[in-house]
């Protein structure tokens, strides 16, 4: 069994066909699924997903390069919504440096209401680093200190020191397609170093399929190969790191039911 911890299914790439991909997700063995936020305002669109399909679950937030578009978005708003049974998370939020679309200041005020979100409701945190390593470690060491809040670093592509820092504060690391792509091999590497129960694996479809499937639209049975080339980082087998990673997701996910 394995777990989809982070997809957005709202994304129109996967309008006309969700109950074939649902059931290839299951046939797969990927019983459960965590469809991702990237606009509160757009949680009913998730929500419905969620009520439609069992094994899938999803977050609540604002995602950075969205940040402009709801710094009205409270703390107390987002503890408000995460309250529904199908939320399960908060995010997914962040840095987001390799595109200039956004200001580094609406991104940093937006991750910090999610930051005190996560801290009350003790919900995890999905965050979204991208050349941003060195002010993402600021923020989490800072915001730490002031008090622990469960948090994963999502689809992780960045430099080995801050996954060191993640990890040293509790956090975990989740690894998507891109640790199968042949030009991975500093990725892989620090995926060996990453703490067996600290690890998930995540799709981010419909973006970055694994390279079995690379070129094609992302869905959430691919999650498969990741798994795969994680094992083998690890030197484990599959199986164990399907077990581990499924243990990992209901440790921080816990209002995720046990299967």
């Amino acid at each position: 069994m394995l777990i989809d911890s982070h997809c957005h299914l709202d994304f129109p790439d996967f309008a006309e066909e969700l109950d074939q991909i649902i059931a290839r997700a299951e046939e797969a063995g990927v019983k459960q699924m965590v469809t991702i936020s990237t606009r509160v305002r757009r949680l009913p669109q998730l929500l419905a997903i969620c009520d439609r399909f069992p094994p899938v679950y999803c977050s609540v937030g604002t995602h950075p390069n969205n940040a402009d578009e709801e710094l009205d978005v409270t703390a107390e708003e987002l503890v408000r919504l995460s309250s529904h049974e199908k939320v399960v998370a908060i995010g997914e939020a962040g840095l987001d440096y390799f595109y200039d679309t956004q200001k580094p200041e609406d991104q940093r005020k937006g991750l910090l209401v999610h930051i005190e979100a996560a801290r009350r409701t003790k919900l995890p945190l999905v965050i979204h680093s991208r050349s941003a390593d060195e002010d993402m470690a600021a923020i989490l060491t800072e915001e730490t200190g002031k008090g622990a809040f469960p948090f994963i670093l999502h689809c992780f592509s960045s430099g080995a020191e801050l996954a060191r820092v993640g990890v040293e504060l509790g956090g975990y690391v989740s690894f998507s397609g891109i640790l199968t792509f042949p030009k991975s091999e500093e990725l892989r590497a620090i995926a060996a170093t990453v703490p067996l129960d600290r690890l998930l694996v995540e799709t981010d479809a419909p973006y970055l399929a694994p390279k079995r499937w690379r070129g094609k639209r992302n869905e959430p049975s691919y999650v498969v190969n990741t798994a795969e080339v994680l094992a083998e980082c690890k030197g484990v087998r599959f199986d164990e790191i399907s077990a581990a990673s499924t243990e990992n997701v209901y440790r921080l996910f816990t209002k995720l039911p046990r299967l």
